[in-house]
């Protein structure tokens, strides 16, 4: 009998459509602080992060639709945070780059001292699921601070920083398929490096051609994002892909 596991299983899909949901994050994050008082802003963004939490808890098992609503708001919330710490607070990029790394390996540190394990796989208590988000929640943050930090202190720009993110993401591949690199260092390399990826190509299309970008404009860039990532779930939910991936697996 398969464990109630809260998470997706990983695959091809998986990663597509967290690319897209910090893609989105990015763009719909700039959207709302420059079209509301950004405390407004602020405020929507967490009201629809609790309560995409409260739905997520509160689910027996992992569904489609109420796990990637909740990734988007973390998202979304997330890049603020991250954002707020530079703009409000006047921390440079670096400076934040390092805090946020600082934080995501104290709670590494605590959840395997608790659980005595880091699996995604293993996501099937409300502690570890706790553990699991705050992660998530950090992991977007880290990205922002680290794809701002390329594009603008290092002066590379969204597209280029986009690139050497599409590189740096091939490293865990790479090295865990042909050296043995353990597949939970594998896993989480990877997925805190989708973060800048999909943001710098996410600023990149939205940002004015002043700043080097194609000027789509973000609220465009956000929208066409939301109806890729429904078109993804949706698939997922009515094919069940992901109930069979792990059915063969266990």
């Amino acid at each position: 009998m398969l464990k109630r596991i809260k998470v997706p299983a990983i695959g091809v899909f998986f990663w597509i459509t967290k690319i897209l949901t910090t893609g989105m994050g990015e763009t719909t994050s700039d959207w709302l602080v420059t079209h509301f008082v950004p405390v407004t802003g602020v405020i929507i963004a967490g009201i629809g992060l609790i309560v995409a939490f409260v739905f997520q808890f509160s689910a027996k098992k992992y569904i489609p639709s109420i796990y990637w609503f909740a990734v988007v708001m973390v998202s979304i919330f997330g890049t603020m945070a991250a954002d707020l710490v530079h703009v409000v607070l006047g921390v440079p990029y670096l400076v934040s780059t390092i805090f946020f790394g600082i934080v995501l390996a104290v709670i590494f540190f605590v959840w395997h001292r608790t659980e005595r394990t880091l699996s995604i796989h293993s996501i099937t208590t409300v502690r570890r699921e706790l553990f699991y988000w705050a992660t998530v929640l950090t992991t977007f943050a880290l990205g922002t601070a680290t794809g701002d930090m390329t594009a603008a202190t290092l002066h590379l720009g969204y597209f280029t920083s986009g690139v050497v993110f599409a590189i740096i993401i091939l490293i865990p591949l790479v090295a865990y398929y042909w050296f043995g690199l353990s597949e939970i260092l594998a896993f989480w390399f990877a997925y805190i490096v989708t973060r800048p990826l999909g943001a710098s190509f996410a600023d990149w299309m939205g940002v004015s051609t002043a700043r080097s970008g194609l000027g789509w404009g973000t609220g465009p860039v956000s929208l066409a994002l939301l109806i890729l990532i429904i078109g993804f779930v949706g698939y997922l939910t009515l094919t069940h892909k992901e109930e069979e991936k792990r059915r063969l697996a266990s």
